[in-house]
C-alpha cells in the first residue's frame, strides 16, 4: 500500500497541484517556482546540515547519546531532498522538515512511532559486532581468537624513544 501511495498517488497529486498553481499564477511563474526550489533546497540542506552536524559533534564531545541529533540530521537530509524533487507538495513537506520548530515536531512523531523499532535494530546490529568479554573475538569462519595485550606490552623509557 505504501508503494502505491508513493509511486502512484503522490505523483498524481503533485501533477494536480502543479496544474492548479499554473492556472492560478501562470505557467511561467509556476515553472520558475519549481526550478527555484532546487537551489533553495540545496542552500537549506547545506546550512541546516552543518548546524545538525555541529550539534551532533557537541553531543558526542559532551558524552551524551546523540540520538536526537542523528534523527535531526536525517530529517534535514529528507527535507532537503524533498525540496529538490519537483513538485509543490514535496516542496512544502521539505520546507516543514527544514524549519527547526516543525522539524522538532516531526522528530517527536518519528521517535514515538518508530523509536522502539530503530533502537531494537541498532541493538541487534551492535550485538552482532560486539566482542565477547575476555578479549576474544570470533573470526569470519567462527573460530575464536584470544588476544592478550598484557603479554605483548613493554614499558619503554623516554631516552630509548627516537624521534
Amino acid at each position: 500500500m505504501l508503494w502505491f501511495l508513493v509511486f502512484v498517488i503522490w505523483p498524481l497529486a503533485e501533477l494536480f497541484v502543479i496544474i492548479k498553481v499554473s492556472d492560478a499564477i501562470g505557467f511561467l511563474w509556476m515553472l520558475l517556482l519549481l526550478v527555484l526550489s532546487w537551489p533553495v533546497g540545496t542552500r537549506f540542506l547545506r546550512s541546516q546540515g552543518r548546524a545538525a552536524w555541529r550539534r551532533f559533534v557537541e553531543a558526542v564531545q559532551e558524552g551524551r547519546p546523540p540520538a536526537d541529533e542523528v534523527l535531526n540530521g536525517a530529517l534535514v537530509v529528507v527535507g532537503g531532498l524533498l525540496l529538490m524533487v519537483p513538485g509543490f507538495i514535496s516542496d512544502l513537506l521539505g520546507l516543514l522538515l527544514l524549519i527547526p520548530p516543525t522539524r522538532a515536531g516531526a522528530r517527536r512523531l518519528v521517535a514515538r512511532h518508530y523509536g522502539g523499532t530503530l533502537i531494537g535494530r541498532a541493538a541487534r546490529f551492535g550485538s552482532r559486532h560486539r566482542r565477547p568479554p575476555g578479549g576474544g573475538g570470533a573470526t569470519p569462519t567462527g573460530a575464536t581468537r584470544h588476544y592478550d595485550a598484557d603479554a605483548t606490552a613493554v614499558d619503554i623509557d623516554r631516552p630509548e624513544l627516537k624521534p
